[in-house]
This record gives C-alpha cells, structure tokens and sequence, in this order.
C-alpha cells in the first residue's frame, strides 16, 4: 500500500490518505496494531471504493501487476487473522485442560489474544480474480 501511495498513480488525497494508513499500520505497537490494521481497510475502502480508481492504477506502467498484488494481499488478511483466531482458541482450550493446569505446564507464557480487526475488503478488490 505504501508503495502505490507512492507511486504518483493516485491523486494526491487518495495517495495521503493511504500513505498515513499504511505507515501507521506497520509503525503500530502491539497493544494498537488492531486499530491501525482496521484504519488501514478503511482507507482502502475509502481510496478504492469505486472501481474506477483501481482502472488507472492498472492502466499505469507497472499498475497491473501493483494491483494483483494489492488483491492478493486483501485476500490474505481475513485467512491469516482466522488461522490465528483459530490457533488463539485452540492453544486456550489446551491450557484449561486439568493436567496442564496442575504440572503448570504452560509456563509463565502470557494467555494468547485473538486478533479482530476490520478486513473487510475495498470493492474494487473484493471480487478480483488471482
């Protein structure tokens, strides 16, 4: 995303815009990475919301393949926020077991948190083949 902020394929609010989303998302300490991930699908929402935007980014040099992977990587954050939901949950069922519990066998580790975020994806990318 920062990439294509940067690029000069957008216009210059829509390149602001994302460009402060995306630093934001990947400055973020841990304790607010949730909120700056879901700011960051918000700005992609907001800046690709209209098919019409993602035109001239693949109509640019370079701006078909920046697309694909912008797509691609839309396409991966709800499957790797689920796969560690899925392993926040498993990993907790695990620990409330009687003999983990009673050998301490989970350490000092801290309890696992599951990741929730908007990840929505923007229209214009929602249904874009691979």
């Amino acid at each position: 995303t920062q990439e294509l902020a940067t690029s000069g394929v957008l216009d210059p609010a829509a390149s602001i815009v994302l460009y402060e989303a995306a630093h934001a998302a990947r400055q973020a300490e841990e304790d607010h990475r949730e909120v700056a991930e879901s700011e960051l699908s918000q700005a992609l929402r907001a800046v690709f919301g209209e098919p019409e935007q993602m035109e001239l980014v693949r109509e640019a040099p370079g701006g078909e393949e920046a697309a694909g992977e912008l797509a691609q990587a839309v396409r991966r954050v709800p499957m790797a926020r689920r796969f560690h939901n899925d392993a926040v949950r498993a990993a907790r069922a695990l620990r409330r077991h009687r003999t983990v519990r009673w050998l301490r066998l989970a350490g000092h580790a801290p309890f696992p948190l599951a990741f929730e975020m908007d990840d929505e994806p923007p229209v214009a990318l929602a249904d874009r083949p691979a």
